[in-house]
């Protein structure tokens, strides 16, 4: 099972405190994402093995773009917190993609030996040797 949490854009001041409404200032803001995966054949699918430090396919209809920041709270199976990570997006897959693929973005955890993708990974071990398909590649 997966469920998300709302996604929120960070909002920026400038510094009289006030919001900003430049198109520089707007597109530098990361977007927050919540996401629970409760189920391990969930979180196989999901995890994208093939990038450098780690990734996650994240199922969603909204637009963005690649290169864009995002703000994850990663949530996994048992585990009693969650794991905050920075990461990029680094592939999207469109609304309608062919083979009835589920839209969505790949996110690129940004930190070297990350928290999430050890935390993933160890999940895992246990799939290590699976040829169960992946939602991306």
């Amino acid at each position: 099972m997966l469920s998300m949490g709302k996604t929120s854009k960070a909002k920026k001041t400038n510094s009289s405190g006030c919001l900003s409404n430049s198109t520089k200032e707007r597109k530098s803001a990361h977007d927050v994402l919540s996401i629970c995966i409760k189920e391990l054949s969930v979180l196989y699918s999901l995890y994208m093995t093939f990038l450098i430090n780690g990734g996650i396919f994240i199922p969603t209809t909204k637009a963005y773009e690649i290169d864009d920041k995002v703000f994850l709270l990663l949530k996994l199976i048992e585990d009693k917190k969650q794991i905050a990570v920075n990461a990029r997006v680094v592939w999207m897959t469109p609304v309608h993609a062919q083979a009835n693929r589920p839209a969505g973005i790949g996110l690129q955890f940004l930190e070297n030996n990350s928290e999430a993708k050890n935390t993933i990974e160890a999940h895992l071990e246990c799939m290590t040797k699976s040829d169960r398909p992946r939602l991306t590649l």
